[in-house]
């Protein structure tokens, strides 16, 4: 059986070969592996963080459509996304995850495409994060709230928070680590003071009568909370045994994120009578309040914050690695791939993603959250048909790990949930299509300049032909 060699993925120059082979052993000097406990966590805040911001999801159709929702929800959609996401970063173990997913698949236009919109849905996605943050903070301190303060404010957590991830994914991971289980306590305590209150009754309620049902909000709280699993596969060129740390990490990381979600919100809703109006975003510090006191409110307002800073820093580290992978397969010029040479972190990618975010923080949060879904449905289409096609057209590639389906059965767990991509992208406002369109416009532009940039060779790009390896017949 033929190893397969992680990085690079694509065959090289021999010069690029012998640079990248030393740049590796460079790496390996300056820092060590990312392990399987900081990758669960970093899984855990891609995707989720907490139960913070599931809040919504009650206001828009009350406790039982909630609770169905965070129940049947990862079965429908989750699962088959850590699935696909387990054999794909397994097989493809280098930094870039899903751009040289579809790159292998349909070719660099599709793979640019790929790279464009999952690139545009992550840091307009890290753009909520500041705004999350000030939204917390205004709690306490209301100057925050608008004006001068609040842009500063947003501006000083963006460029603070972008600093730390610039100190290494190690460090990132192991911070996650904390934050995780610093934000997840006060969840805890509240539940165990909610289960001598919990009437089972009010957990069937549908709603209060005279609130309409919000199905548009209530399937964007869902999907915004349960999805992005593929993020963590951009750095699996800095793990440790990716192939036999991935499925694990992801498995971990999945019960984690469903019973971090489901357990909060059977307390809350079973302790506490509905008041529909108020379950918005925040909300669970008010609930803390009435089960367990005013001082568990502030816990949770408290883990809110170190939530979105570990929320933040996945997501960036996610960001930075994409653009560093795209680099590398060279959709991207090769000084996009650029490492810092003091913590070995690809620093350009760091700089780029912190400035686009900036760039979109103004926008409202339910218009980035709506923005990012879209540009992430899209992706999340061509990531289905790029594992379907992988399988046909590479049926002998060297998979650590394999969903053990065949064809049809592969058919059906993807079509299940690219039929709610698909609903997604047909209830968007005309604010999101206009923006999706623009970006996406832009991605169509952007790999005919980059083409033409190779032709004139104006910038230097590395190699992105080359093919992965198979079983030895």
């Amino acid at each position: 059986m033929g190893a397969y060699q992680s990085s690079p993925l694509f065959l090289l120059s021999e010069e690029d070969e012998v640079q990248q082979r030393h740049k590796a052993e460079t790496v390996e000097e300056k820092c060590e592996k990312l392990s399987l406990l900081p990758l669960i966590f970093l899984i855990y805040f891609e995707v989720a963080g907490g139960p913070y911001g599931e809040e919504s999801a009650v206001g828009a159709v009350g406790p039982l459509f909630a609770i169905l929702g965070f129940t049947i929800f990862p079965f429908i959609w989750s699962i088959p996304e850590a699935l696909v996401t387990a054999e794909l970063a397994t097989t493809f173990p280098g930094n870039g995850g899903f751009v040289i997913w579809a790159n292998m698949a349909f070719g660099p236009f599709w793979g640019s495409m790929m790279g464009s919109w999952k690139l545009f849905s992550g840091v307009i996605n890290l753009a909520s994060y500041p705004v999350l943050f000030c939204d917390y903070l205004k709690l306490v301190f209301p100057i925050f709230s608008t004006g001068v303060p609040r842009y500063l404010a947003i501006f000083s957590s963006t460029m603070i928070l972008s600093f730390l991830n610039y100190a290494g994914l190690t460090v990132v991971g192991y911070t996650a680590v904390a934050l995780g289980l610093v934000s997840l306590c006060p969840f805890i305590i509240m539940t165990l003071f909610a289960i001598p209150k919990i009437d089972p009754r009010r957990w069937i309620d549908l709603g209060e009568n005279g609130v309409e049902k919000d199905w548009t909000l209530f399937f964007n709280t869902l999907f915004w909370n349960l999805n992005f699993w593929d993020n963590a596969s951009t750095i699996a060129g800095e793990v440790d045994h990716p192939q036999q740390t991935y499925p694990i990490a992801l498995f971990l990381a999945g019960i984690l994120t469903c019973l971090g979600y489901l357990i909060p919100l059977l307390a809350a809703t079973g302790a506490t009578p509905l008041n529909q109006a108020k379950w918005v975003d925040g909300y669970f510090g008010d609930l803390a309040d009435i089960i367990a006191g005013r001082w568990l409110k502030y816990w949770i307002e408290m883990g809110a914050v170190l939530s979105i800073i570990g929320l933040y820093e996945a997501q960036l580290s996610s960001c930075s690695y994409q653009v560093l992978g795209m680099a590398d397969i060279g959709a991207l010029p090769k000084s996009f791939g650029e490492r810092s040479k003091w913590f070995n972190t690809p620093w350009v990618g760091i700089l780029l993603s912190t400035l686009i975010a900036l760039a979109v923080s103004y926008m409202s949060f339910s218009d980035i959250v709506a923005s990012v879904n879209f540009l992430y449905s899209l992706g999340m289409l061509l990531e289905f048909a790029s594992f379907l096609w992988l399988r046909r057209k590479m049926p002998k590639a060297v998979r650590p790990y394999k969903i053990p389906f065949s064809m049809p059965g592969l058919a059906v767990m993807c079509i299940i949930p690219s039929g709610f991509l698909v609903y997604v992208l047909t209830v968007a406002s005309t604010n999101v299509y206009l923006v999706s369109g623009l970006l996406t416009l832009l991605a169509v532009v952007w790999y005919f300049l980059m083409k033409l940039c190779k032709s004139k060779m104006w910038f230097e790009f590395k190699s992105s032909s080359g093919s992965h390896r198979t079983e030895d017949n």
